[in-house]
């Protein structure tokens, strides 16, 4: 796993390192509105970064992917994250500080995420799962040539009855952001 650059912001590989300045990024209530919740502490945190740290679910079987999104002045701003199946699908999501909603900054990551994941992890599909009524993560999904998932995708990738699943083919070309 590698850092991704681009003209905006950097993508720097999750490690518990990133727990102190990810608490605070993650402690915003507005980021919970539609599930989740905040973490429970720093010390928790470090934790769950340290065991994403092996890039990889206990059984090998998925690629776990996580970045922290960094700005040009430093700050850290949120994350991306994927989950690559051995089918090539790829999970992704993402959570920014409200403070950076609506700058282009998720975009602009997510996108990121999307070429280095075609590129470097044989993603052929990328698949997003989310609260129906979360319309700003709708929209952004949509500018990056989203778009509604079939039923029998629906029922692959689990998604519950008050959620939407969104996919976009890799091959759909670079994303915009």
């Amino acid at each position: 796993m590698r850092p991704i650059a681009t003209p905006t912001l950097r993508l720097e590989p999750l490690t518990a390192g990133h727990a102190r300045e990810m608490f605070r990024v993650l402690s915003d209530p507005a980021i919970y509105a539609f599930e989740n919740e905040p973490p429970v502490s720093e010390e928790a945190l470090a934790r769950r970064y340290a065991m994403l740290e092996r890039r990889a679910s206990p059984d090998g079987r998925e690629a776990w992917l996580n970045w922290v999104i960094r700005l040009p002045g430093g700050e850290l701003a949120g994350y991306v994250q994927a989950t690559v199946l051995a089918s090539g699908a790829a999970y992704v999501a993402y959570e920014l500080a409200s403070r950076f909603w609506r700058r282009g900054i998720g975009s602009a990551a997510v996108a990121a995420m999307l070429g280095e994941l075609r590129e470097h992890h044989r993603a052929s599909l990328f698949v997003a799962v989310l609260k129906a009524r979360n319309v700003r993560s709708v929209g952004l999904l949509r500018k990056l040539g989203f778009g509604p998932a079939s039923a029998e995708q629906c029922a692959a990738f689990g998604a519950e009855a008050d959620e939407l699943t969104m996919v976009r083919p890799a091959a759909a070309g670079t994303a915009r952001a």
